[in-house]
């Protein structure tokens, strides 16, 4: 066989190994599914906010990068673990937003984040929450100090 084909045995069976780690891993995290099925009801605006940001020229061009690899991911019907796999088939998006989210938190700041959120407080608080900026300020939060 020749050396490309090695090249290309070896690199499935990484990623079938990466597979394999990150579906024991959730396997053995057991997400609560009522947290995750409230995850997925904010869905449509957690949608709607990564397009936003990925079109903010403001914001970082690393950022809008990751934020539109993030949109093709969820877009493409191949995922890390199948979709019919009760629970952890949708903890697979929600881990790879959640990661995604932190990252832009932490480079955009929270304030991106709330600037283009396009649904109700309490979603923007839960989306802040997974994204690792629960204690970070929101919109409405005061800006500086009263004098």
């Amino acid at each position: 066989m020749p050396d490309w084909a090695w090249s290309l045995v070896g690199v499935a069976g990484g990623v079938l190994v990466l597979w394999l780690v990150l579906v024991v891993v959730l396997w053995v995290a057991r997400p609560d599914a009522p947290g995750i099925r409230a995850l997925l009801r904010l869905l449509p605006d957690l949608l709607r906010l990564l397009r936003r940001l990925a079109a903010d020229p403001t914001l970082p061009r690393g950022v809008r990068v990751r934020l539109w690899l993030l949109l093709a991911y969820l877009a493409s019907p191949i995922d890390l673990v199948p979709d019919v796999v009760p629970v952890l088939g949708y903890a697979d998006d929600v881990v790879v937003v959640a990661l995604v989210l932190r990252s832009v938190v932490r480079r955009a700041g929270p304030d991106a984040v709330a600037r283009h959120w396009p649904g109700t407080p309490d979603g923007l608080v839960a989306v802040l929450s997974l994204a690792g900026a629960s204690g970070q300020r929101g919109p409405g939060a005061s800006r500086g100090r009263a004098a």
